[in-house]
């Protein structure tokens, strides 16, 4: 059987799958509504804004909630997920980490697509 759902626009996994009027990837937890596939067709690809895992505008002072469990390099430390993230900042960091803050575990760097606003 051929597979005719998109792939996820946020970690590009194909095993996607319909729930209501969106679909949702199980790989990162990301939704996205059905009816924005023709008009992500005709959008501006990279419009530069900061988005979480659900597609929502982040801005500097925003509280965010992870989304997944994360581990944390150089250490046997992991962010759990469910954890409240206060005042971010959002940089232009290297590999796509754009939202500076501090956690628990101390001040980094994060991807905004294992956020969502709070």
């Amino acid at each position: 059987m051929p597979h005719t759902l998109p792939a996820c626009p946020q970690c590009g996994q194909e095993n996607t799958y319909p729930d209501g009027s969106n679909y949702i990837c199980p790989d990162c937890a990301f939704e996205w509504p059905q009816q924005a596939d023709a008009a992500e067709d005709e959008a501006p690809v990279g419009d530069g804004t900061v988005r979480d895992a659900n597609g929502n505008p982040l801005q500097d002072g925003d509280a965010v909630i992870l989304v997944k469990d994360l581990k944390v390099k150089g250490s046997s430390s992991v962010l759990k997920k469910g954890s409240k993230i206060k005042g971010i900042r959002l940089v232009d960091g290297a590999d796509g980490h754009n939202v500076d803050c501090k956690t628990e575990l101390g001040s980094m760097l994060l991807k905004s697509e294992f956020l969502k606003k709070a």
